[in-house]
């Protein structure tokens, strides 16, 4: 594929098929996203890729977690939406329940929508990004730029992905399951696998705004 190609084909999958990914070929995704420029070349991340019964228990104990405790962080979460940001994100989430039969005022099916993301939407991998305390800000910038190397090398390998800071916001049960050191912070994850074509929530994709919205060239 053509690098236009890839951009223009990645998605945020949310159904996955059930079959695991050849090991060959997940070693050939991560050593594509190892090339991920970073900050003085520290490359921060570190990836803890659960799968096969490990992803079911990680998925059970999760979701029980969400249910029964409070949010808890390792890196700041936004502190609000407002203007564009709030527009783009209402229209995301708007065309997501729209494309799954939710209807805007069903708060339960919201919810349980939201709860998906605890079960990695039957992908049947999934990549926890961690990123080196020490490295602050910008070592969370560089793990930034190895979702992005790591959700279009998928892409151009035939997978579908999504990344999900939502499991970032549990981040201390995380830290539990994956017995990580105090050194590593939850960044994200990255849920992948094979799309499942006819899952409804895959049909639905987001808008970008335009280039002249974001840039603005200084010349003189």
């Amino acid at each position: 594929m053509e690098f236009s190609d890839v951009l223009d084909a990645r998605f945020s999958c949310r159904g996955f098929r059930a079959e695991e990914v050849p090991d060959e070929t997940l070693a050939q995704l991560f050593a594509l996203a190892q090339r991920t420029p970073s900050w003085c070349n520290t490359q921060p991340w570190q990836v803890h890729l659960v799968s096969g019964p490990a992803i079911k228990r990680f998925s059970t104990e999760l979701t029980e977690h969400v249910l029964a405790h409070p949010q808890s962080a390792d890196l700041e979460m936004p502190s609000g939406y407002t203007g564009v940001y709030a527009e783009r994100r209402r229209e995301s989430g708007y065309g997501l329940y729209e494309a799954v039969g939710v209807a805007r005022d069903d708060k339960l099916a919201r919810g349980a929508q939201a709860l998906l993301n605890y079960t990695f939407f039957g992908a049947p991998h999934v990549a926890v990004i961690t990123t080196d305390r020490e490295q602050g800000t910008y070592g969370a910038i560089d793990c930034g730029g190895y979702v992005a190397t790591l959700t279009h090398a998928a892409t151009s390998l035939g997978l579908g992905s999504i990344a999900q800071a939502a499991i970032a916001m549990y981040s201390d049960k995380v830290r539990d399951f994956l017995d990580l050191p105090e050194d590593r912070l939850v960044v994200c994850a990255v849920s992948l696998g094979y799309v499942d074509p006819e899952h409804p929530a895959n049909g639905f994709r987001t808008s970008r705004a335009q280039v002249d919205d974001v840039v603005v060239h200084v010349r003189d």
